[in-house]
């Protein structure tokens, strides 16, 4: 039987629960010339080149106070959550940088050979060639994205930004329309919310300008969208699930591979579209990862367990044969493309990077967006500091002028069409490629995630053993994330605990952390209640797709990635 995750929202104790809509008294809140949430590269690079403004202009940064800009960051550090392949274009980092040579950034170097496979078996994988235009990567630098957000968070820091790590943004401070701030969550609260004898209460961080750049599934981004009504007329978001592992390597891979089909399967039924990556990271370490949209029909399909499978071709056996595995983990990936990224200011507020869906599917590339909307962002919110305006709205426009809005326009229908199969799909986005979007053109509809039913189907079957050496289960995985929630922290997951059989599979294979479990004793038919192992979160954000809602945890809890 088929079932709709949307039929099972999350519980929400009001619409104000993530809004706060009266400031704390002067005395007992922060004042901050600029907040900005995340730490990642879309909110690093807007410190980073808003401080550069502010430098030649002394008046108004005075105005602005003691902490012109504050970087709120929930992680224990900046890159601390954050997640990607990454194969990075140079362009915006060069623009904000341009006095830093490329040999200082913290790259693994850059491509210089592509190769694309159609896997067809696990020993069989053909190559395509020519290399298909998306999967073209000359000259981009391979990255770590958690490594490339601690560099970013020096040069902010060295610029003058003041970075609050282990600080969670709960709720969207808005004051007559206004959006004035963020409030930071308490700490040190009980499982059941009590305070604990280190309690310490949250605070109104008041700014006169106000990003939201949490990355995907942005808990204030969502409240924000909901509030000012930023996806009215848009088509809704919908995410894939990227699970990824670095791997330590006795030779070094010479190219950047991309593959498309097995494990993954063809037919429209199953509505499975996705694919993987394997990057070089310098001489000895490779990452490898595997895609796979959340739309997906079966609740059995694991994103985790798809990628220890395809860990056992032999295109992938022998580039990681007589290796160690040394870092894991997971993060959604919005897909929804041009259609779906929501108006992105509001009075006092703008969004940027991938909480505002700028993800390019086609090209796996999102990193160089975050840092440009993070630079339009700063440059948009300078000029109204100057005219003392808290109306963002020429940053629309500004990003939809950049290679953000012209890349994204150009790829404008890419997903949908898998929605037919993949072949047929191949067949129609290859022609939105060679046309640049023109043909098929108009605009092609998404349904959300939660929309798409799920049953009980048989593709946990082909899942391999864990054997400890090439393939791993998923608690082992979270471990070495450094995920370091205390088990007595509050729930920060919202589901219903009593649903149908079919969703609480899909929950419970889909998450890569085992966060979901059923218990042993629960009918095989009916409604189960769900166990909610929330300590082991890492933060990835797929369950909000599939109709739950990730909200932040304590500052300072959740996975602490260095490499991924």
């Amino acid at each position: 039987m088929a079932v709709f995750p949307s039929q099972y929202p999350p519980p929400v104790n009001s619409p104000d629960e993530f809004v706060k809509r009266e400031l704390d008294p002067e005395d007992d809140r922060i004042e901050v010339g600029v907040a900005i949430v995340g730490g990642g590269p879309a909110g690093l690079a807007c410190a980073s080149r808003l401080l550069q403004l502010l430098a030649d202009d002394p008046a108004t940064l005075e105005r602005l106070g003691e902490v012109p800009v504050a970087v709120i960051e929930k992680g224990k550090a900046c890159g601390a959550h954050n997640l990607s392949g990454a194969c990075m274009r140079p362009g915006p980092l060069k623009e904000l940088f341009p006095d830093v040579d490329e040999s200082e950034w913290p790259s693994y170097g850059t491509a210089d050979k592509d190769a694309v496979y159609w896997m067809l078996s696990p020993g069989v994988a053909l190559p395509l060639k020519p290399t298909p235009p998306p999967f073209r990567n000359h000259g981009n630098h391979v990255v770590s994205v958690a490594e490339l957000s601690r560099w970013l968070a020096a040069k902010a820091e060295e610029a003058g930004a003041y970075i609050l790590t282990e600080t969670s943004a709960t709720r969207l401070l808005v004051e007559d329309g206004v959006v004035r701030g963020i409030r930071s969550g308490d700490k040190g609260r009980g499982k059941d919310g009590e305070e604990l004898p280190n309690f310490e209460p949250g605070s109104d961080v008041v700014a006169g300008a106000t990003v939201l750049a949490e990355g995907v599934w942005g808990h204030l981004t969502g409240a924000a969208i909901r509030e000012f009504e930023l996806a009215e007329g848009r088509e809704p978001q919908v995410w894939a699930l990227g699970v990824k592992e670095v791997w330590e390597v006795p030779k070094p891979l010479e190219r950047i591979v991309h593959t498309l089909g097995w494990p993954l399967r063809y037919g429209a039924k199953w509505r499975e579209f996705g694919g993987s990556w394997i990057y070089p990271m310098g001489e000895d370490k490779v990452s490898l990862g595997f895609v796979v949209g959340l739309d997906h029909v079966d609740a059995t399909l694991s994103v985790h367990d798809v990628l220890q499978q395809f860990k056992t071709s032999k295109l992938v056996r022998r580039i990681l044969e007589g290796g160690k595995r040394v870092a894991w983990g997971a993060k959604a990936i919005p897909e929804g493309g041009y259609w779906a990224m929501p108006k992105l200011s509001a009075p006092g507020m703008l969004l940027a990077g991938d909480g505002g869906g700028m993800v390019n599917v086609p090209r796996l590339k999102g990193i160089h967006y975050a840092i440009r909307a993070g630079m339009l962002a700063a440059e948009t919110i300078y000029e109204g500091l100057r005219s003392g305006s808290t109306d963002f709205e020429a940053y629309d426009q500004r990003v939809e002028d950049s290679e953000i809005g012209a890349d994204l326009y150009e790829s404008r229908n890419m997903k949908q069409p898998f929605g037919r199969g993949f072949f047929a799909g191949g067949a129609i986005t290859s022609a939105m490629t060679l046309s640049k979007g023109r043909f098929p053109g108009g605009r092609w509809h998404n349904h959300r995630d939660a929309d798409s039913p799920v049953v009980l189907g048989g593709k946990h079957k082909a899942y391999p053993k864990p054997d400890g050496k090439y393939t791993f289960d998923k608690l082992s995985s979270v471990f070495i994330s450094g995920n370091a929630t205390r088990d007595d922290a509050p729930n920060h997951i919202r589901v219903r605990r009593e649903v149908p059989r079919e969703l609480a599979e899909a929950w419970r294979w889909m998450c890569p952390a085992s966060v979901y479990e059923i218990p042993e004793d629960a009918p095989a038919e009916g409604p189960v209640d769900v166990i909610v192992n929330y300590t082991n979160c890492v933060q990835c954000g797929a369950i909000t797709a599939k109709g739950g809602r990730l909200t932040p945890p304590e500052g300072g809890d959740g996975p602490l990635y260095q490499i991924t």
